[in-house]
Order: C-alpha cells, then sequence, then structure tokens
C-alpha cells in the first residue's frame, strides 16, 4: 500500500478511511504500507498504524508551499499538488521492496504519488477519496477573476495527470457513484466511505424543545479548501442570518468552530461572544457530537462523503447540509437530513430542526439506521476485497 499520508492520528476524513480499511484489512490480508509522514506526526503514531501492517515505512513529507515548489509548479508539467508528492525517497522505497518481497497487488491512495511508482507488472488498484481536479475547479469559481487564468491552468495539469494515471492502474476505486459516472469507464468499482459502529453510538435522544441554548457545530480540517471555503461562507452570511432569525424565536444559539490550526483570517471574520473557535477539541469526536444539538455542514467545495457528516448521523445528531455536502451518501432530504443550497433555505432547515421535536426526532433515528445498513466499515471493505480479488484473478 502507497498513501501519500500516515493515517494517524484521526482528524481527517482520509486518515479515517484508509486507518479503517487497513485495520479491517489486516484480519485477513498482509500489509505493507509506504507513506508519507508530516511534521506534527510522531513514532507513537507509527506504531498505531504498525498494529496493522506488516511493515510501516515513512518518508518524511517536505514542506508543500514553498518558493521552490511554486517555481517548479510554474516551469513543469506537473500541477502543483503533484510536485509537493514528488519523493525520490518514496521511490526508492518502493523499488527496495519490490524487489525484495513478492505482492499480490499494490493499493495506491491518492491519484497524486503514482508518479513515485516505478515501473512495475503487479497490479495496481488506485483509490481516489475524491476527484481532485473538480475539487480545485470548484474552488477556483469561487476566487476572486483576475486570479482564475493561473488556477485554471493549474487545474488543467491536475486533469491531465488524473487521467493519465486512471489509465495506468489496473482498477480505479472511488467513494460513490456520481465520480463513477465522471471517470466513465469500464475498470471503475464504488467503495464507499465508512463508520466504526462499535465506537459512534446513540445513547438516547437528548433533545428537547424547551431547551433554549441551542449548539450548532461546524467541524473539519482546515487544511482543506473545501471546509476553509464553508466556514467562511457560514460566518460572513448564514451566522448572522441565523441569529437574527434566533433572536425573534427567543431561542439563543452557539456556533461551535471546531478544527486545528484554524487561520487567523477566519477567526477575524467574527468577534460575537456566541461564536467559539475551538482548536483544543477531543481528538476523540465522539465526546464532540455528545455536546452537540445539529451539525451544520455549508460545503460547496469539494466531493465524495464527508466523514464528519456521517458520524454525526451514526451519533443521532440532525446534519443540515448542501447537495454538494452530501455526495457520496445514500441520504434523502427531509429523510435522513436536511439539504439547502443557498443561506435561506440552509437557515430555515436549521431553524426547522432546532424548533420542531417530531422532525429532529425523525432525521435523527433515521440516519442512525441509514449507517447501520449501508456504512460499516465492515460492509465496506468486504466491497474492497472484491475489488482485489478481481484485480489479480
Amino acid at each position: 500500500m502507497v498513501s501519500s499520508f500516515l493515517p494517524h492520528p484521526l482528524f481527517s476524513g482520509g486518515h479515517i478511511r484508509l486507518f479503517n480499511i487497513i485495520k479491517e484489512l489486516s484480519r485477513r490480508h498482509q500489509i505493507t504500507l509506504v507513506c508519507e509522514k508530516r511534521d506534527y506526526q510522531s513514532l507513537n503514531d507509527v506504531k498505531a498504524v504498525e498494529k496493522f501492517c506488516q511493515k510501516v515505512i515513512a518518508v518524511e513529507r517536505k514542506k508543500q508551499w514553498s518558493l521552490s515548489n511554486v517555481l517548479k509548479a510554474g516551469f513543469s508539467s506537473y500541477p502543483f499538488l503533484m510536485v509537493g508528492h514528488t519523493l525520490p525517497e518514496m521511490r526508492k522505497e518502493i523499488e527496495q521492496e519490490l524487489k525484495t518481497n513478492k505482492f499480490d497487488l499494490i493499493h495506491v491512495e491518492t491519484f497524486y504519488i503514482m508518479q513515485n511508482l516505478p515501473d512495475t507488472t503487479v497490479p495496481i488498484v488506485l483509490a481516489e477519496q475524491n476527484i481532485e481536479y473538480l475539487v480545485y475547479h470548484r474552488f477556483t469559481q469561487q476566487t476572486p477573476a483576475f486570479f482564475r487564468p493561473l488556477l485554471m491552468l493549474d487545474v488543467a495539469k491536475i486533469k491531465y495527470w488524473e487521467g493519465k494515471f486512471w489509465g495506468k492502474a489496473t482498477q480505479l476505486v472511488v467513494t460513490w457513484e456520481g465520480e463513477k459516472k465522471i471517470i466513465d469507464r469500464d475498470n471503475v468499482a464504488v467503495v464507499a466511505n465508512g463508520v466504526d459502529l462499535s465506537k459512534y453510538q446513540v445513547s438516547s435522544i437528548k433533545y428537547q424543545v424547551s431547551k433554549k441554548e441551542k449548539i450548532i457545530l461546524f467541524i473539519g480540517d482546515f487544511r482543506w479548501i473545501e471546509n476553509r471555503d464553508a466556514a467562511t461562507w457560514l460566518l460572513k452570511e448564514i451566522w448572522p442570518e441565523l441569529e437574527a432569525r434566533s433572536k425573534k424565536l427567543e431561542i439563543r444559539l452557539k456556533l461551535w468552530m471546531v478544527g486545528k490550526a484554524i487561520p487567523n483570517s477566519i477567526k477575524q471574520l467574527t468577534n460575537e461572544e456566541d461564536v467559539v473557535f475551538d482548536e483544543e477539541a477531543p481528538d476523540d469526536t465522539r465526546e464532540i457530537f455528545a455536546r452537540a444539538d445539529l451539525l451544520l455542514a455549508p460545503i460547496r467545495v469539494g466531493g465524495g462523503g464527508k466523514f464528519k457528516i456521517l458520524e454525526s448521523m451514526a451519533s443521532g445528531v440532525p446534519v443540515v447540509t448542501t447537495l454538494i455536502g452530501i455526495e457520496g451518501i445514500a441520504a434523502q432530504d427531509n429523510n435522513q437530513v436536511l439539504i439547502g443550497d443557498n443561506i435561506q433555505d440552509l437557515v430555515d432547515k436549521t431553524v426547522e430542526a432546532l424548533t420542531k421535536e417530531d422532525l429532529y426526532r425523525k432525521i435523527s433515528q433515521r440516519a442512525r439506521k441509514l449507517i447501520e445498513e449501508k456504512y460499516d466499515w465492515k460492509i465496506i471493505v468486504k466491497k474492497l476485497e472484491n475489488v482485489y480479488q478481481k484485480t489479480i484473478a
């Protein structure tokens, strides 16, 4: 297995997905993991993954945002994303492993490290957590017009290389049907994101209409553009409308913004006392969902399934999100989630959930049922194993 990241600690969707896949696969398979390790990750994080692998080879990740990388991307056929993940040491480690050991297949997590693979006859399963060129294209549409030509050039490079590496893979894996249709190849399989149902439980429906203070949760990894964009939209345009509505209804709303390294540019968008920026919340998100009354995820940029949405649904905390936010999850509006694609809809749905107990209970209970039926990691990894069998057949 070759990954663009060491999947521990579990504070982002990619880490959660890969860690749980490795954990479940290890029951029946032997795994060697070659991955990138960031500065913030320790030997303990390596050991946490080693419990489920024959071997973990962690290559130090170089800094992405550097002048040299920007210049390389400007004068290279590689996009900025690939330039930062081109690691000669990783390629050397993979070559050595292929020379000294026999592998049935190579599972590659994210296309933008495929350039580090040497030529090999070992079958390759390429897993895409998102179709990256679409993520960056959507982000580009939200930027000032004078930036767009330069950014679109980089998006064009991403699209070219992503497609090229799709062609090199024996089998492709995506997280939802929409991505399979976009890729439009015969060798694409859908393996959705999941939840550890033994970890996330609904102890009781704690909601009370009479409770005058309600906690609205926004949670995400602020390194990713989709979360930074959603937080900005929430604070600048959605939250003021929500506050105005709550005062008329005589309920108090608190917005709990949870994440590591929240940028100052986002913190400076408000000085409201009812908005709390929390960079020290527990890594165990069960404790976070236990305190929240509702998850608000106004995602405008991104693709694939959103893990915090799945975890919230598994915990019995209703979700208000956008169509893009729910991509990859087989949930329906007003059934397992509440969906809005503009400011007014998102405000209306949030207020409705927090003031109508019957609706709150219905969404909470049906969401949990959906998670149990379709998004248990045991079910998800069985589908991945079917892909592996097809790959080596």
